[in-house]
């Protein structure tokens, strides 16, 4: 016999030599059978009419990800082809995930939103009412900026009440653990009626720590009312749908505060008002 004679092993290292020459491709497919293994690493198939790729993303990467993967998800996939030795197949080995029609983080979004709900997270039976007279106010925001200065200016109306500020950063890699840490410890202090999550506007990007399952966990959990006040009026942060009360922005949220002492404030001079007449009815 002249031809060659390859062992399984050098057939293999020798296509997946020749593999190598094709670099990082982009597919196109649709995720079919995801599974999460012990390790970390994510498996799954990419599809089309016309065929089917395996594929596999280590942790390292998967974990990077904003959104999850699941099946029926049209992406564009990023890897190396290779043939695993140790079964003889075809891979991808994926680098980087992207949902196709839509970005990213939006798609992080609506899927949270999506578990919360169902886990009846966002159901107005959950939600508490204000205190009828809130004494103590814990604040959840930065320690600059516009928002905070915005609220205090808001609360000075009310001199009686007492305010705690939990100062946190409000965007940035670690920001949606400090806030969920702050609305622990507030909600469980016994320290304060209530408490504000707040921040200004800014683009998706930036609001994206209140839209962390952390932090909406840890409101949630809140033993006392979660006024948030995240961004403008167009704004809707994950925050605001777990929140007891959805303030269009932090000025709008310290005001609830401070409508609900005036009304009480009105309501006992009006009762007061209605006592000296009735007093001064019956002297006469």
């Amino acid at each position: 016999m002249s031809a060659h004679v390859w062992s399984v092993g050098e057939l293999v290292g020798a296509v997946n030599a020749s593999l190598k020459a094709f670099g990082e491709v982009w597919v196109r497919g649709e995720l079919s059978g995801v599974k999460v293994a012990s390790s970390g690493h994510r498996y799954f198939q990419l599809k089309d009419a016309e065929g089917v790729l395996s594929c596999a993303m280590w942790a390292s990467f998967a974990d990077r990800l904003r959104f999850k993967l699941q099946d029926g998800l049209a992406v564009l996939a990023r890897g190396k082809l290779e043939v695993y030795p140790q079964r003889g197949f075809l891979q991808l080995i994926i680098s980087e995930v992207q949902p196709e029609g839509i970005g990213e983080l939006q798609l992080a979004f609506e899927q949270l939103k999506a578990k919360l709900h169902a886990e009846g997270l966002f159901a107005p039976e959950r939600k508490r009412r204000l205190p009828a007279l809130p004494r103590r106010l814990g604040l959840v925001t930065s320690s600059s900026g516009a928002a905070v200065r915005d609220v205090l200016k808001v609360l000075s109306r009310w001199p009686h009440l007492q305010v705690l500020l939990y100062p946190v950063r409000v965007q940035g890699r670690g920001a949606e653990g400090e806030i969920a840490r702050a609305v622990r410890y507030l909600g469980r202090s016994g320290l304060v009626d209530v408490v504000l999550v707040v921040r200004g506007g800014g683009s998706l990007e930036d609001l994206w720590s209140f839209n962390e399952e952390v932090v909406a966990r840890a409101i949630a959990e809140s033993p006392v009312p979660v006024i948030s006040g995240v961004g403008h009026e167009v704004d809707f942060t994950i925050a605001d749908f777990v929140a007891d009360i959805r303030a269009a922005t932090p000025t709008q949220a310290a005001e609830l505060v401070v409508a609900r002492l005036e009304e009480q404030a009105r309501r006992v001079d009006q009762a007061a008002d209605r006592a000296e007449h009735l007093f001064v009815h019956r002297l006469e």
